[in-house]
């Protein structure tokens, strides 16, 4: 039972097993979420608490299924997609509920995620489950401050 539950986990009730490009497929299900959320019509307030909720859960969540199903599937396997959900959480937090802040966060997250630039890298060489996690919090952050910073110049664009 717990194996079960740590594999959807994991792969995020599947999206993992997406033959190509499954960080991709992780990231997009959390995409898909948040979409939904903004169409929900939530104030900002609301959105980004259930946002914050979404990613100490899924952190916490992910570290307990990669502990449990690091023996049978390695470290970090393609598979392990909840890493790229919560990364992509992160890339739009606080930010402006929009579209445009989806697609921006969803693009910009996966180029960070797949170059894995300053200092990524070395956390995702790390053999942990935390380091499974964190490289994709780190991408993330990244994401989030260059969206953060390009939303406050062209703040009137919008």
């Amino acid at each position: 039972m717990v194996l079960k539950l740590s594999k959807i986990i994991a792969t995020f009730f599947g999206l993992g097993y997406a033959p190509i490009a499954p960080g991709t497929f992780g990231a997009l299900g959390g995409f898909i979420i948040s979409f939904i959320l903004l169409k929900s019509g939530l104030d900002f307030k609301s959105f980004h608490f259930l946002h914050v909720f979404l990613i100490f859960v899924s952190f916490f969540a992910g570290i307990f299924a990669c502990k449990r199903l690091s023996s049978q599937w390695g470290h970090d396997p393609s598979k392990v997609v909840i890493d790229e959900t919560l990364g992509f959480w992160v890339s739009i937090l606080f930010l402006p509920l929009n579209v445009q802040t989806l697609i921006g966060g969803f693009v910009l997250f996966r180029f960070f995620d797949i170059l894995k630039p300053f200092g990524i890298r070395k956390i995702d060489r790390l053999s942990t489950p935390y380091a499974v996690m964190l490289d994709d919090v780190v991408a993330g952050i990244y994401t989030n401050i260059i969206l953060q910073i390009l939303f406050w110049m062209f703040v009137d664009l919008l």
